[in-house]
């Protein structure tokens, strides 16, 4: 009986078995995860299955449950936040001397070319599934993947306005599941920026066209493919393309919560969110050192190792319900009293991942940086912003007002670093597309593949 074996990059291609939604399957939980055998997979239960399980890994603290929007927030700081845990990891990420060997940029390739294999694997084997759902779960894997391939490139690789997408290396492309290793054939190389946008994009306009991949709670649909396709057409500076996918996704599905405060820290998604991860006491991004709640509150409700420095206050004007939204407390490392955000304030809780706030904004900023008025007048989207937050409205508005309003709207979400590097701005002392600003291919994968290179600015 063959095996998924693990063999370090291949060795991420495991199917997570720790299901959010999947306790009635017991044929996929008999196995630990390395130990998965394709005559296991065999109805519509597993695909789904499957296809839950990437949620669950989505929910990681290596993935949105902690690391990709702490990790970003920090690699983007400039005076904004400062870390006070004893985290020495993130120190470096904050300082910008992380290291090749660096445990973070390890754990996050690692869970995300897991997602990857969990998505290939639902492909290779969608003809199991009911045919009322085949091609809804190929739309579902579609998405998973390209988010995760999103993720990988902006973090792994020089971001796509560095002007040499062409050349430039992101990481390995992987479109297949096997259920051996092949050493000749499995050390894979890294492929372009450009190729992995274009794979990107098929998966999310496959994913977006599908309309069957309706709205389900706690996992991706249509309209969430078209935010994500909004965002990529950005960050290539395709702005009618953004506009048009972002109206797409300003669905009627959705609508901005009643307050800004409601839409934070709710047990179910709000409808604001067109795509958040569920937490719950059984299944959550972690409780006692790790999880996005578990940094970012402060004592005692977290550990408080994420500190905002009094200076964000001044992004804000007086009234603005965003700036109330930042509250005193201590971190667990240093007990002085600091500022913290309410985002995460409680404990098993959705966090939201693309939310209507966010496509609002990048519809309008594609619109004025494109000169049109798709789907809605660019004013309207920023005031609808702004009035929820109960901030002044304003009489016009241009992109870099936009670009302001994403860094108040978005803090604390992962958002900032990704505006900067599309945008060519700087970093405080750092260009936008400095090496220090890209996380280092794990030196764990570069040991086992020699096909690895390494970014510029670490150890070869």
């Amino acid at each position: 009986m063959k095996l998924f074996k693990s063999k370090h990059i291949m060795g991420a291609f495991l199917i997570t078995m720790v299901f959010t939604n999947t306790a009635c399957n017991k044929k996929l939980e008999v196995l630990p995860i390395n130990m998965i055998t394709p005559d296991q997979i065999q109805d519509d239960e597993d695909i789904f299955a499957i296809l839950s399980g990437c949620y669950n890994s989505f929910q990681n603290f290596d993935s949105y449950g902690e690391r990709f929007f702490i990790v970003a927030d920090l690699l983007a700081n400039a005076g904004q936040v400062y870390w006070v845990g004893n985290y020495p990891s993130y120190r470096d990420i904050e300082d910008k001397k992380q290291i090749s060997d660096n445990d973070l940029a390890a754990g996050m390739w690692l869970n995300s070319y897991s997602i990857i294999y969990s998505a290939n694997t639902v492909l290779k084997y969608i003809d199991l599934a009911n045919n009322n759902n085949k091609t809804a779960y190929e739309a579902e894997a579609r998405f998973i993947r390209a988010l995760a391939y999103f993720n990988l490139v902006n973090f792994y690789s020089l971001p796509y306005s560095d002007g040499n997408a062409a050349s430039n290396e992101a990481v390995p492309l992987i479109l297949n599941a096997y259920e051996d290793y092949q050493e000749t054939r499995d050390k894979v190389s890294r492929t372009t920026v450009e190729k992995v946008y274009n794979q990107i994009i098929d998966d999310l306009t496959f994913a977006a066209e599908t309309e069957d991949f309706a709205i389900a709670k706690g996992r991706g649909n249509r309209y969430a493919a078209y935010a994500y396709l909004a965002k990529v057409y950005l960050n290539q500076g395709k702005y009618a393309e953004a506009a048009n996918a972002a109206n797409k996704a300003a669905s009627t599905n959705f609508v901005l919560s009643k307050s800004f405060e409601s839409e934070f820290n709710n047990s179910d998604p709000t409808p604001e969110d067109l795509f958040g991860i569920l937490q719950s006491s059984q299944s959550n991004s972690g409780t006692a050192n790790n999880g996005i709640h578990t940094l970012l509150a402060p004592h005692p409700e977290g550990r408080g190792d994420i500190r905002i420095d009094t200076s964000l206050l001044n992004i804000y004007e007086n009234g603005d319900d965003r700036k109330d939204f930042i509250i005193w407390g201590a971190g667990i490392a240093v007990l002085t009293q600091g500022l913290y955000t309410k985002k995460y304030l409680e404990l098993y809780r959705v966090i939201p991942i693309i939310r209507l706030a966010d496509v609002l904004l990048m519809r309008a900023e594609a619109n004025l940086r494109n000169n049109s008025t798709i789907g809605a007048d660019p004013l309207d989207d920023i005031n609808a912003v702004r009035g929820r937050a109960h901030a002044s409205l304003l009489d016009d508005v241009t992109a870099d007002d936009v670009v302001a309003e994403r860094l108040r709207e978005l803090a604390f979400e992962g958002d900032r670093l990704w505006t900067l590097k599309r945008l060519k701005m700087d970093v405080g002392d750092y260009p936008y597309n400095d090496p220090m600003l890209v996380l280092p291919v794990p030196q764990r994968e570069r040991d086992a593949n020699g096909n690895l290179s390494q970014n510029e600015g670490y150890n070869d």
